[in-house]
This record gives C-alpha cells, structure tokens and sequence, in this order.
C-alpha cells in the first residue's frame, strides 16, 4: 500500500475499505480472483509443507521446527480440546480444532509478513464460511445425539416454567441460530480488518509526511509514525495469534455443549 492523493488536491487519501478488494484476475464480482483468495490458496501451500517437513523425520530429541508445531498441537489438543470437550470425546475432533487454528494464524500472521501483508480474515466471507463450518459441526453433533425434537428441547434452560419459556425459547433459538455464528465470525473479521487499517494508516501516513509534505517537522511527525506503525505490528502480530485462539476456543465450547448432557 502507498500513500494516494485526493483526488484535485495534494492531501493525503487515508486508506478505506476499497484497499481490502483487490480482484488480481477477472472483474469486480463473484467469480473474480481476489487478493484474499490467492493468499488463502498459498496459506495452504505453506501449512502442508511445513506440517510434512516437521514430521518427516521424527525424533525423541526435536529439531526446531518438530519442536514448534509439537508445541502448537500440544496447545489445541491439551488446552483447548481436553480442557472444554472432555477427556471422553476429545481426542477426534482435535485434527478439526487443530487444522482451523493453524489455517487462521497463518492467514492472520500473512497480515504482517513482507511481501504479502494481508490478512485474509479481514475480508470478511472467510470468518464466515469457516463459522459456518463450526455452525453446521456442532447442530449435527447436537442432533445426532438426541435427536431433532430432543435436540431442540434442549436448548430451552432446565428450570424454565411454561410462562417464563414462551419468552426466553425464542431468545435461546435467536442465540445459538444467530448471534453464535455471526459475532464467532465478526469477532475474527472486526479485529484483522480493524488492525490491519490501522497499520496502513500509519504507514501511508508517514510515507506522505515523510516524502510529500515537506518541512522539518512533518518529516519528524512522518518518523513517530513510523514507530508507531512498528508498535503496532508487533501487537498486531498478538491480536493475531488471540484471535485464531478464541476461534478455536470458542469453535470448542459449541462443540461441548452440543456434546453435553444439559446445555
């Protein structure tokens, strides 16, 4: 990204959200080849590589890279999948948990990296279709384990009279049809489109005051930027690596209660 000028002046054209679509073949539509598709692609390329390349040989004394992904694999697997599901069912879907945390770190991580610095989350149909998988997981494990009309009954909390229930069944519906699935995809979208905005414009900026603003002072303002811009990456890069965490957390939490006895 670059700093642009407005158009019939010299001032700076903060970046927008016009800067997140960036079709690189075809034209602006649903069959167009985006910026967000190409990385997503690549992010698969990388994880499978590496995931070969680390167990090819393995050891009793790791390597770094045997090391590194044992460590990230002992983290979904010890706690996130037996911590929240349970001992009894965990051990199957932690290739599922696993898989989703590595494909959005990576894609967030992808955000910071030189020279692809994007981050495919922030286009907001990846969050979405990935939820829809976690969505679509735990409604049919729910199912699947009392069936349709028991599994709806479930969703009503124990202890709820006739009156009182006419009210709430349809908040419960509302909440795990609706507000589950699209604040689990929102969550992930809002904070890599917001923090990768926020890189850009510090970047930009300092590039403008640096090199077209002139004087002294807009070119030491242009350096704070800068930093800033530096500080901000390096949070950035936590915010990312949070972010694929509570996913999977969360991606968890749904599929232990709908594996649950009582909701």
């Amino acid at each position: 990204m670059r700093a642009q000028s407005v158009a019939g002046s010299d001032g700076f054209a903060a970046p927008d959200v016009s800067d997140f679509w960036q079709p690189l073949f075809g034209t602006d539509g649903p069959f167009a080849i985006t910026r967000a598709s190409v990385v997503l692609g690549l992010s698969v390329v990388v994880i499978c590589w590496w995931l070969l390349a680390a167990t090819r040989k393995l050891s009793l004394v790791p390597g770094r890279s045997q090391l590194l992904t044992e460590s990230v694999y002992g983290l979904v697997r010890n706690s996130v999948a037996r911590e929240v599901i349970g001992s009894r069912d965990f051990l199957r879907f932690v290739p599922f948990l696993f898989s989703m945390f590595v494909l959005i770190l990576v894609n967030n991580l992808f955000g910071v990296i030189p020279p692809i610095q994007f981050p495919t989350m922030s286009r907001v149909a990846v969050p979405a279709a990935l939820t829809l998988v976690v969505f679509v997981l735990y409604h049919y494990l729910g199912i699947r384990r009392r069936g349709v009309v028991g599994y709806f009954r479930s969703l009503m909390p124990p202890g709820v009279g006739i009156g009182l229930g006419v009210l709430i069944y349809p908040l419960e519906l509302i909440t795990y049809f609706f507000t589950r699935p699209v604040t689990l995809a929102l969550r992930l979208f809002g904070n890599m489109f917001a923090g990768h905005l926020l890189l850009l414009l510090f970047i930009t900026g300092g590039e403008y005051l640096v090199f077209e603003a002139g004087g002294v002072g807009m070119t030491a303002a242009g350096g704070v930027s800068w930093v800033m811009g530096f500080v901000m990456t390096v949070f950035e890069i936590l915010v990312e690596f949070l972010q694929a965490y509570i996913f999977t957390l969360l991606s968890a939490l749904y599929i232990a209660g709908a594996l649950a006895d009582e909701h």
